[in-house]
């Protein structure tokens, strides 16, 4: 049997240096790095090879093959998900044991798995911000045509974005690709992801790490409902009175507000000409994100996105330059605000959050700064003290060290406004 290594040329050589010649579990630990998992029916462990951290599942080949087609299919369609770096096959033992095929993955910086969230109490709020997440992710898998098959939380990975969590895929291993899903295969994956769900949190439950308060039944039926009333956001008809085009203007932002783009309206009138009904054509979300990496070169999580460009807009009418360029704008903004923050971040704590997040919760900070003193605080002032009285005592999220996690419920409470779908 020979050792077969499929995975960019850049990546083959660091990856030929690994043991595969022994189970992953049994693998020493000065090639593994502590990392925070989730809860897998297979043995997966974490590498670090030129500066990068890599997940590797050992997985029978015909699966491990699959899954990796599977990720880059999704990455292609830009839907947040793990990147697929490699398969590696044809394994076995000194003693011509074979062993099964390890898929390598790159390791999603700041992200954790759930019960690492969950490793100290959450409040519910918090716990309706990592669902709220999962719903998301799972609306736009479906407008993509992926079917999941095995949605829950233990499948996905979570990032902070601005108080938030933003939700990402982890395992694609019974996933399916197609043009469209019928409502048949909606149903069957939300059947699927009530049943898991409602299983973890009886187990976060059990194990004293849930508020005693928050049912997990009640929870499951919770998470499918706000899925329902996206989905509807997102796909149905609206009707209207012609006198009432505004309302066009509203479901477009709500959109927005979402996340979401939308590429083009499909609108129809009924004979009289006195009734609309409209159905938005929506993209891919990132309405937020993509807006600010154009305007900025920043690449940040979608509510980051959006509180920083509030925050530019603020500094626009704060200079006077609503009419201004705002290209120009948006360059003023990240030399006189953005990059002064971050710089001030002594280096040693820049790897404890995204930076993106830092500047929103320097933010955060800065008003309650303000408001303790009765007066305007200063951004870089608010910055300084924010790293020595908060970021300094926070784990890193570079999540490259491993260790304890942060309590979500430290962070204030920003969540995906779901007032519209209510």
């Amino acid at each position: 049997m020979e050792l077969r290594i499929l995975a960019a040329p850049s990546e083959q050589q660091a990856l030929l240096d690994l043991p595969w010649d022994m189970p992953l579990e049994q693998w020493p630990e000065w090639y593994l790095v502590a990392l925070p998992r989730g809860i897998s029916r297979h043995v997966v462990r974490f590498t670090r090879l030129n500066g990068r951290v890599y997940a590797l599942k050992e997985i029978v080949q015909s699966f491990a093959d699959r899954e990796y087609q599977m990720l880059r299919d999704l990455a292609r369609l830009d839907v947040p998900a793990v990147q697929a770096v490699g398969v590696v096959s044809g394994r076995e033992a000194p003693d011509g044991t074979p062993l099964d095929s390890v898929l390598v993955t790159r390791h999603l910086q700041f992200s954790l798995p759930y019960r690492a969230l969950f490793a100290r109490m959450m409040r519910r709020d918090t716990v309706e911000r990592l669902t709220d997440a999962l719903v998301v992710l799972l609306a736009r898998l479906h407008l993509t045509g992926f079917f999941w098959g095995d949605c829950s939380l233990s499948n996905t990975l979570f990032r902070r974005d601005a108080g938030a969590f933003a939700a990402y895929l982890v395992d694609a291993e019974t996933g399916e690709l197609h043009n469209a899903l019928s409502d048949g295969q909606r149903a069957h994956d939300l059947d699927i992801a009530r049943t898991n769900i409602a299983g973890e949190m009886m187990d976060l439950l059990a194990a004293g790490q849930l508020d005693e308060t928050i049912d997990p039944i009640a929870t499951s039926d919770h998470v499918i409902e706000r899925y329902e009333a996206l989905w509807g956001e997102l796909t149905e008809w609206e009707a209207f009175d012609v006198t009432e085009r505004w309302r066009i203007a509203r479901r477009v932002e709500r959109l927005n507000e979402l996340g979401f783009d939308v590429d083009e309206l499909d609108i129809v009138t009924d004979i009289g000409g006195r009734t609309i009904k409209v159905q938005p054509k929506v993209v891919d979300p990132g309405h937020h994100s993509r807006r600010l990496l154009r305007l900025t070169g920043i690449d940040a999580q979608e509510n980051q996105a959006r509180r920083l460009l509030n925050d530019l807009d603020a500094y626009a009418a704060m200079t006077d330059q609503q009419g201004e360029d705002e290209e120009i704008v948006a360059n003023a903004w990240v030399l006189n605000c953005f990059e002064p923050v971050i710089r001030t971040i002594p280096r040693e704590l820049r790897g404890k959050l995204e930076a993106p997040e830092i500047y929103h919760e320097v933010l955060e900070h800065r008003w309650y700064l303000s408001e303790q003193r009765g007066h305007d605080v200063g951004l870089v002032q608010a910055a300084r003290s924010y790293a020595e009285n908060v970021l300094r005592h926070k784990p890193d999220e570079l999540a490259i060290l491993g260790g304890t996690t942060a309590d979500p419920a430290d962070t204030q409470p920003f969540r995906i406004s779901w007032t519209d779908l209510q």
